[in-house]
């Protein structure tokens, strides 16, 4: 399973059903889990923990150094969970040694990044998400679960992105991005709630109307036109619309309107 033009240090971890193709550089402290396949010409550096069921594609770069300046060289980490896709040319860095650093990168489960993305130093991902071609968050980023970012979407550090966002093309995002709604543009700019993406993955009409009726409060300043309208002005009545308060509320960079 593990090719003999591979080089793999001893000191790895690897589970017994590996895959790993030609080419590719294995460091020490590197664990990789069951059913993990990565193809040829693939870098893993040391300080890089790598789940179950994972499909790692072709020049992926995965747990280099941090790109930031005041790295000192002490050892950080990246943690990948299970069965998430990694295109080519992806770069995936470690974690930082900086004052606001926490010194791991995450990546949870089940996520898909496109060829060319890139998950800066101290960042973190959630679960379900899309990175299409090109996307690429600075240091210290939070990305929520579903969320999807469009080809070629910048994102600032210390940026938030909350959970089924959507995100188009091009998207420069400078302040954070609130759960369930669409952005778009450089600046960004949001474009209401993301109903489609919403109904799709099950959530309720009245769901959807109370979150809806939030956006156009907070976002637009106006008042609540639909049947839950007001009771969703004084109390949300929803876990949903609860989340989508709490993360307007602990907002430090401001968000995107």
């Amino acid at each position: 399973m593990i090719s003999d033009r591979a080089i793999v240090d001893p000191g790895a971890n690897l589970a017994q059903d590996v895959e790993i193709g030609p080419f590719c550089v294995i460091e020490e402290d590197v664990t990789i889990g069951r059913g993990t396949r990565i193809d040829s010409h693939v870098v893993v550096r040391s300080g890089t923990r790598i789940g179950r069921d994972n499909r790692i594609h072709s020049f992926a770069s995965i747990g280099d150094d941090p790109q930031f300046a005041g790295y000192d060289g002490k050892p950080t980490r990246l943690e990948i969970g299970d069965s998430n896709v990694i295109r080519e040319y992806v770069t995936l860095n470690r974690g930082s040694t900086s004052a606001r650093g926490t010194g791991i990168t995450r990546v949870g489960n089940h996520n898909f990044l496109m060829a060319y993305s890139h998950i800066a130093h101290d960042s973190t991902l959630g679960d379900h998400i899309i990175f299409a071609n090109g996307a690429s968050l600075a240091g210290h980023v939070d990305v929520g679960d579903y969320a999807i970012l469009g080809g070629f979407t910048l994102v600032h550090q210390f940026c938030r992105v909350g959970r089924h966002s959507l995100m188009g093309i091009g998207t420069v995002c400078l302040q954070d991005v609130a759960p369930y709604l669409i952005v778009a543009g450089n600046p960004a700019k949001t474009y209401g709630l993301n109903v489609r993406g919403l109904r799709r993955r099950g959530f309720g009409e009245n769901v959807i109307l109370e979150l809806r009726e939030i956006y156009r409060r907070k976002f637009r300043g106006k008042t609540g036109q639909g049947p839950q309208g007001a009771g969703a002005q004084a109390q949300p009545s929803s876990p949903e619309a609860e989340d989508f308060l709490e993360f307007l509320s602990q907002s430090e960079r401001g968000v995107i309107r």
